[in-house]
């Protein structure tokens, strides 16, 4: 990653994974590396990471009726997507790393 980068990156990463929140720490990492979570979450944040732009109101209902709140919805959403697009934007320059060696 770009030297440049990499500290606002961590304090990113660091500040979803660690820092305040109403939803538990293991489950905002398990979000963030779309892990498989208990029930409904599991389904969310695996469509979070995959297409998020299919994420409808069914899915924010049931995890309000598996009992998450506002705030822990938000939450995970934050933590699946930076966790996402943390591993694409790796993904990424891995490629043109690649490609400049070739």
């Amino acid at each position: 990653m770009d030297t440049r980068f990499e500290a606002g990156i961590q304090r990113l990463r660091e500040a979803v994974l660690t820092g305040p929140g109403m939803l538990d720490r293991d489950l905002r990492a398990a979000a963030y590396q779309a892990l498989d979570n208990p029930g409904p979450l599991a389904v969310y944040v695996k469509q979070i990471a995959s297409q998020a732009y299919k994420v409808t109101d069914d899915h924010v209902l049931a995890l309000r009726n598996a009992g998450f709140s506002e705030d822990q919805i938000f939450e995970a959403t934050v933590c699946a997507a930076v966790g996402a697009g943390l591993a694409r934007l790796e993904r990424g320059l891995d490629a043109l790393k690649s490609a400049e060696r070739a």
